[in-house]
């Protein structure tokens, strides 16, 4: 099949571009991130030329921009990278499942789940190390996907509209609980107020080594059951007569989006609208096969963090907005935009 026919709203027919079209669109998103990545140690409260940059690699000395970069600028972009990739694969997995264009990790509660559980981690048990409290960040991001999920259904399959009120409401209830136990004790909670914004900002490679075998895990099982979701887009009975385990699959794409929601938020913090963006953007360039999608996720949510974090540092030099502050200007007009929308980008 050379091409596909899918709905728009606008008239007539948009044509699903082909396999060249596909993988010269992913070589156009590396040469962004790229572009972005030296920027991204370039740019800060102090400007380093690209020389600096490439001598901190490869000809190290005892020079302070030197120490900046490999301590400080190039950790901090290697986080986004991750951090990013794993938002943005969350998000694709979380609109598949529920065939639900306004599913979002952050929307549904998940980061909420999350954060509030390394805040119960690290404020009230002590644990400071990331190998400890990242397996609360996992739980919690388990129980809200499983709950929130749960609490969308009707007897006539999950409500978009259910959906998405279950997980603002579990959000908030999870969100608020968490602000009423960091005011117990200000300063026990203090490490955590950088985190709560959603930052990348001084954050160690220290904190990704633990969870990327997770995240790597998590990438894995997302296009092990990327073609059964494009089955199951069609509907459960026309899935199940194409051979596909339902319950395996979604108990398998669960266990991905834990992982991956789970680790970026124990990694930053709650970082909202990136997993809401990011697959909207990938579904109108390459159409619905989520094979694809979940590729071109995994490329367009870093550039779309390390873009938001490099603003963050312009717009308030020499300071900086938290990236976290960053995406949830740009993308609650992008909420906005989708409700009003008949058809948000169909599934």
């Amino acid at each position: 099949m050379t091409a596909l026919a899918l709905r728009n709203d606008g008239p007539g027919t948009v044509t699903v571009p082909g396999p060249r079209r596909r993988l010269l669109g992913l070589v156009i998103a590396l040469v962004v991130l790229a572009v972005l990545l030296v920027l991204s140690v370039m740019i800060g409260s102090t400007a380093i030329a690209p020389t600096v940059i490439w001598d901190a690699l490869f000809h190290p000395s005892a020079d302070i921009d030197q120490f900046a970069i490999r301590d400080y600028r190039l950790p901090r972009t290697v986080v986004g990278v991750v951090v990013g990739a794993a938002l943005g694969l969350s998000g694709a997995l979380i609109q598949a499942l529920t065939r639900n264009p306004l599913a979002e990790p952050g929307i549904l509660g998940v980061h909420a789940g999350a954060s509030f559980a390394v805040t119960v981690a690290v404020g009230l048990l002590g644990i400071r190390d990331i190998g400890g409290y990242m397996w609360f960040a996992f739980a919690g991001a388990l129980v809200v996907t499983v709950l929130v999920l749960g609490l969308g259904s009707t007897r006539r399959g999950q409500s978009p509209v259910v959906l998405v009120l279950a997980g603002v409401c579990v959000g908030a209830v999870l969100g608020g609980a968490r602000d009423a136990l960091q005011l117990t004790d200000p300063h026990a909670f203090d490490t955590l107020r950088s985190w709560n914004a959603g930052s990348i900002l001084g954050r160690s490679l220290d904190v990704v080594w633990p969870i990327l075998p997770f995240f790597a895990v998590a990438v894995v099982l997302a296009f092990a059951v990327s073609g059964s979701l494009n089955a199951m887009a069609l509907g459960d009975e026309l899935a199940v007569a194409q051979g596909v385990r339902l319950v395996r699959t979604r108990v398998l794409a669960v266990i991905a989006l834990t992982l991956l929601a789970g680790g970026a938020t124990a990694i930053a913090g709650p970082i909202i609208f990136v997993g809401l963006m990011v697959p909207h953007v990938a579904r109108w360039v390459v159409g619905p096969d989520q094979r694809w999608i979940f590729a071109y996720s995994l490329l367009l949510a870093p550039i779309l963090l390390l873009g938001s974090d490099i603003l963050g540092r312009v717009v308030m030099h020499p300071g900086e907005i938290p990236v976290g502050i960053v995406t949830a200007f740009v993308g609650a007009p992008v909420l906005v935009a989708l409700v009003r929308r008949r058809k948000a980008s169909g599934l």
